[in-house]
């Protein structure tokens, strides 16, 4: 991979990490349209680091505070809703990290395809433009229980599909539960953390079986994808406020058709 492939791929996980589009809808374009190779393991673990790194420096003080929140629930005091959010976080996850365990190996094998992924892109997109729509979302994020946490948790684990895209379907179960954008979008970037932490560890278990890893595409890949995904997090916040969440779902619709007559192409 030269440095140009390194800076490009990094680029575009950073950003879709945390867009609402899907990463792995993008993440297939390089491949398919200029035929690069695979990124391999080694820099898959690499921009997860730097994505894990973007989400954890924006949100220091909420990290901390629920960090320090946990910790003090372990000693007996639930005093905190910093605690009890650590815990909702916590809870969350686990759809998520068991259908990862249970189907892993099967999406792997059958549902990497550019039809799976044009499809779920179109087919969420439009779930998204609905939720978004919906009137009289009011909650905040400390009126997150352990129902909403559960439900968006569960809509997490489908982002194992390809094209679901993982903070596209959490602010979408968030939405349709009455939860403002502004929390929906809170909420599904805290639970990036564990996730990507969870993904990023298996990687690098396996990563430590290959010893062929180009160290300066590795460098590249964590510092331009913790960049973009910092600055991505950051406007997307401000962005969706003010316009809503319409400019992905079309985006999504635009993408997906896209990737069918890509598709389309390439086999006739």
């Amino acid at each position: 991979m030269d440095i140009v492939q390194a800076v490009v791929l990094a680029l575009i996980q950073g950003i879709t990490e945390f867009l609402p589009i899907s990463s792995s809808g993008h993440l297939i374009l390089p491949h398919q349209v200029l035929g690069w190779p695979d990124q391999g393991l080694a820099f898959d673990v690499a921009v997860h680091v730097g994505t894990l790194s973007a989400v954890m420096l924006y949100f220091r003080r909420d990290v901390a505070s629920i960090t320090v929140g946990g910790l003090k629930t372990l000693r007996g005091d639930f005093s905190d809703p910093a605690g009890r959010l650590a815990w909702l976080l916590v809870l969350a996850t686990i759809p998520a990290g068991v259908a990862g365990l249970l189907f892993n190996d099967f999406i792997e094998a059958h549902l990497r395809s550019v039809i799976v992924i044009a499809a779920t892109t179109i087919i969420f997109g439009i779930l998204l433009g609905f939720a978004d729509l919906k009137k009289n979302n009011v909650k905040d994020l400390a009126s997150i229980g352990v129902a909403a946490a559960l439900f968006i948790g569960f809509a997490q684990a489908l982002a194992l599909v390809p094209g679901t895209s993982r903070s596209g379907i959490t602010i979408t179960a968030a939405l349709m539960l009455g939860f403002t954008r502004d929390a929906s979008a809170r909420f599904s970037f805290l639970m990036s953390i564990p996730v990507i932490l969870l993904s990023g560890g298996f990687k690098g278990i396996d990563l430590l079986e290959s010893a062929d890893v180009d160290w300066l595409a590795i460098g590249v890949g964590v510092a331009v994808s913790a960049v973009s995904a910092y600055l991505c997090i950051h406007y997307f916040l401000s962005f969706i406020n003010r316009l809503g969440m319409m400019p992905f779902v079309y985006y999504r619709l635009v993408l997906g058709v896209g990737l069918i007559a890509m598709m389309v192409a390439t086999q006739s």
